[in-house]
């Protein structure tokens, strides 16, 4: 039997502990699709016995790369893709919505496929749960609980702005664990005159203010600017919480969902099953 994975879109904290499951499990039978969909349709495959599997398998990131693929919705790109993709028994495939539009894709035309979600921003139809979540929204809590101290120096206002692309799960998590006074998730959240309010009101009683932003909704440099104009005796700081979402270590929680997912494809394949989705049922509770 031969096993084909890959992993695509954004890479998620954890993986590398699935991958290394998988390659336990079925060893020289395992093969490596590197950058995802790209590496589908230009046939960069390799056995998984070329990565030291063990030295990364707590790590961040994909020991196998990843890459965003829109070409591999185009026909031509979806033919080379599917060609080599029939080489297999099984292609399991980690990654996002896009992500599973591509393996369901795969499915329809006859290949056992095994989807699971792996995106920080825990945005899967069907699934609570993705891969790389739980260490996202610590990674971002950790960050401003170092950060707030030296805000709180100056009576200063910290706007910061963490991932989610069009979904609000990680700003919305991380807004309750670290206690903000102000949360922006949604257009309609942006009003000024409230965040003023609190901010003066803060610099009044001697506290810096905390406002935590999911991005693409509004200008981080717009938002500071107009608070900045609101509140002429607060200091107000801008601040990209940026890639340490996706690059800090996996938490003990996080490599408990690895391998729990790992655990339910090795499953899957074992049962001989024609496609699926692994999808995780209940909410996760951040402290």
């Amino acid at each position: 039997m031969k096993i084909l994975v890959l992993t695509s879109g954004g890479d998620a904290s954890g993986t590398n502990q699935f991958l290394f499951k998988l390659h336990k499990t079925f060893g020289k039978n395992l093969f490596a699709c590197r950058y995802g969909f790209k590496g589908l349709i230009e046939g960069d495959i390799c056995p998984f016995s070329e990565y030291n599997v063990a030295k990364l398998k707590n790590s961040a990131g994909s020991m196998i790369k990843s890459s965003r693929c829109p070409e591999f919705a185009t026909e031509k790109s979806f033919k080379k893709g599917l060609k080599n993709a029939q080489k297999f028994d099984f292609v399991v495939i980690l990654g996002g919505n896009g992500s599973h539009k591509g393996a369901q894709e795969l499915a329809n035309h006859g290949v056992k496929t095994i989807f699971v979600p792996m995106t920080i921003d825990n945005d899967v139809k069907g699934s609570d749960y993705s891969i790389g979540f739980h260490t996202a929204v610590k990674a971002c809590c950790d960050y401003i609980h170092s950060t707030m101290p030296s805000m709180l120096s100056f009576d200063r206002c910290a706007v910061f702005e963490v991932m989610g692309r069009r979904h609000n799960a990680i700003a919305l998590n991380v807004a309750k664990a670290v206690d903000c006074d102000y949360a922006i998730l949604s257009k309609e959240d942006v009003n000024y005159d409230d965040m003023a309010k609190k901010v003066n009101k803060n610099k009044k009683e001697s506290r810096a203010t905390c406002i935590v932003v999911q991005e693409n909704i509004v200008s981080l440099k717009e938002l500071c600017h107009e608070l900045s104009s609101k509140c002429p005796k607060v200091e107000v700081k801008g601040l990209i919480v940026g890639h340490i979402q996706r690059g800090s270590k996996p938490t003990r929680v996080e490599l408990k969902f690895a391998k729990k997912f790992a655990k339910e494809t090795i499953r899957a394949i074992k049962r001989g099953q024609s496609s699926a989705i692994l999808c995780k049922e209940g909410q996760v509770r951040f402290k």
